[in-house]
């Protein structure tokens, strides 16, 4: 296997982190279906010393993914300062890398949170919550097969000529 470039690095970190920060506005925050550490029964908070506890720890968790973020550009100011001829240097290679980043943000999140600990499930409590982690499970394996797709086809191509001048 080949070695991965300063640039597809970076990509993969800052999918990892959008893809978390997705994950954390859109299914926590704007559709309210679960908490970072919410069991069936805990994901209603009937406290507000519960929803407290609840926003404390989906903080920790936007923190991390803000963090990874933060690593993922200073990879890409890196990989830019450091650019070399022999490296392809594409927006298709960036975009793929982080498809690729988020799609193992979401294979990795559900595997480990979803199923081998429960700390909470896409849609705790709904009467298809297995399907619901199965398809975000999916989404992953979707979002990692596009972006390699992407960085192949990219990597592929010739790298585009200079015309002379005369």
């Amino acid at each position: 296997m080949a070695a991965l470039s300063p640039l597809t690095k970076a990509g993969l970190v800052l999918g990892l982190g959008l893809g978390g920060f997705a994950d954390g506005i859109v299914l926590h925050q704007i559709l309210g279906w679960h908490h970072l550490i919410c069991t069936t029964e805990t994901c209603q908070p009937t406290s507000v010393e519960m929803l407290t506890l609840q926003n404390r720890q989906d903080g920790f968790f936007h923190l991390g993914t803000w963090s990874l973020t933060l690593c993922g550009v200073a990879l890409l100011f890196r990989a830019a300062a450091t650019r070399r001829a022999d490296s392809p240097w594409s927006g298709r290679v960036l975009g793929g890398a982080m498809l690729a980043g988020w799609g193992a943000f979401n294979l990795v999140e559900g595997l480990i949170n979803h199923q081998l600990l429960g700390l909470h499930h896409v849609r705790p409590g709904h009467p298809q919550q297995l399907l619901f982690d199965l398809l975000f499970l999916a989404s992953g394996v979707l979002l990692i097969a596009l972006g390699t797709l992407l960085i192949r086809r990219s990597s592929a191509r010739p790298a585009p000529t200079t015309r002379a001048t005369s």
